[in-house]
């Protein structure tokens, strides 16, 4: 039988191997979505906008899913709506 503690330890190991995951798609979709920015010359600034793959990968650790996955959601749209007007 397993004491709580090592319960708890087995629950946490996958769910933090998930989170750091998906904050490593996080951060590679965040430096992708800034040289879109770059490329497409739409002048997006401030923290998002980011070549920093540390930094990216840092805030997606501090916030819950919902807020990362809005954010990349968010510059998605802005790159998309910046294409548009590009053609």
């Amino acid at each position: 039988m397993m004491s709580v503690a090592a319960t708890a330890a087995a629950v946490l190991v996958p769910a933090s191997a998930e989170a750091q995951a998906n904050c490593q798609w996080y951060a590679a979709t965040s430096l992708k979505q800034q040289q879109q920015n770059e490329k497409l010359r739409c002048g997006f600034a401030g923290p998002e906008w980011s070549t920093d793959l540390a930094r990216h990968n840092a805030w997606c650790a501090s916030v819950p899913p919902d807020v990362w996955k809005a954010s990349a959601q968010r510059r998605d749209q802005m790159i998309a709506n910046c294409a548009r007007k590009a053609r």
